[in-house]
């Protein structure tokens, strides 16, 4: 435990916010030192290790070591990350998303990976922030998983005091509806077309859309679609000849909203800026695997059975998944903890989330 909680305050306490090739060193040079594996960094900056490559089904540990930028009070003058412990919780920018995690990760591949028998990869990728832009270049590069275990956020979905386990997430696509008109004097209204009232128009067929759902090993996985900003005109007296539209849309396995039905109207474009994919578990065997662990691991007093859950947000495990790895995410993270001016991590989960790892690469 004490070996858990130092490394982890070591990775936290490293810059990663704006350049990750600081924390990707501190990763490489513990695995080169503590591991017999073959460790490798990428052009992108992502750190990868194996144990018995090549043979049998793969499975992966997945992580990722940058994180979003630190609020003020998380970070000095001089630049440094503020890190704070307690008895029970770690603080620092990506203490839980999610640097405690790969730490997990990192000692459970050492402890275990030995053991196996098949394949064992330990992963962290760059760019997971700024839409998964590590994994993409290394899935590019030819990277094939057969199975992961994507180590982001997934504690206290079902109830308290429980590790659950992620068998479907949402994926995000955002998008904007760029509105076209001819601009005119505003006491002639009738000699010009207005951009903001065609933009309503398609803001009604958007309103108006059905969420998307599914279905995920027996869990529902619901969607949604909602307009988040609307920017047009330039002066009072001005028919406006532009409009935008931002549009947010939480998508399915399987399932996305029609927004180019939003083109009917006259002037309107329709343009995708980003495509998160979601991600379904498409092996139930996988899936009640590492419930199994997860839960052998749970045997104590107060805690409650890790359930097979599904998350909200998108993470890297999307786009493995859209490449043909069977994913599913356990990870010490909170809801309500990543990305906060607060956040933290639970010494105790990364503990239980560090022996789950270490018991599915040891049975693999």
């Amino acid at each position: 435990m004490d070996e858990l909680e130092t490394l982890t305050a070591d990775l936290v306490s490293i810059p990663s916010h704006e350049d990750e090739t600081e924390a990707g060193d501190f990763i490489e040079s513990w695995l080169r030192t503590e591991t017999d594996a073959t460790v490798t960094r990428d052009d992108a900056g992502n750190v990868l290790a194996r144990v018995n490559p090549g043979v049998g089904d793969s499975l992966a540990l997945v992580g990722h070591h940058d994180v979003v930028p630190p609020a003020a009070r998380q970070i000095t003058d001089d630049g440094e990350y503020v890190v704070e412990a307690d008895d029970d919780r770690l603080y620092g920018r990506g203490s839980a998303d999610m640097k405690g995690a790969v730490v997990a990760s990192m000692l459970g591949f050492r402890d275990a990976a030995q053991s196996a028998t098949n394949e064992v990869v330990f992963a962290s990728f760059v760019g997971e922030e700024l839409g998964g832009i590590g994994v993409r270049d290394a899935l590019d590069a030819g990277l094939d998983l057969d199975y992961a275990v994507v180590a982001e956020g997934s504690t206290n979905y079902s109830g308290p005091n429980r590790t659950d386990v992620v068998v479907a997430h949402r994926g995000r696509r955002a998008s904007t509806l760029h509105v076209h008109g001819t601009a005119c004097h505003a006491s002639m209204p009738e000699e010009g077309e207005n951009a903001v009232y065609r933009a309503c128009d398609a803001v009604d067929i958007v309103r108006d859309m059905q969420f998307p759902e599914t279905e995920v090993l027996g869990h529902t996985v619901s969607g949604s679609i909602a307009v988040t900003e609307v920017d047009g005109g330039s002066a009072w007296n001005v028919i406006p000849d532009r409009c935008e539209v931002t549009i947010d849309e939480r998508t399915v396995p399987g399932g996305y909203a029609d927004l180019s039905q939003t083109e009917s109207i006259d002037g309107v474009e329709w343009v995708v800026e980003q495509d998160l994919p979601p991600m379904a578990c498409d092996d139930a065997e996988f899936a009640e695997r590492v419930l199994d662990v997860a839960r052998a691991v749970h045997e104590s007093p107060g805690d409650a059975d890790p359930q097979q859950v599904t998350k909200p947000h998108a993470t890297d495990a999307g786009w493995l998944a859209q490449e043909g790895t069977t994913c599913v995410v356990y990870g010490p993270s909170e809801p309500g903890e990543a990305h906060t001016k607060a956040e933290s991590v639970s010494f105790d989960v990364l503990e239980r989330c560090y022996e789950t790892y270490r018991g599915l690469v040891e049975g693999w």
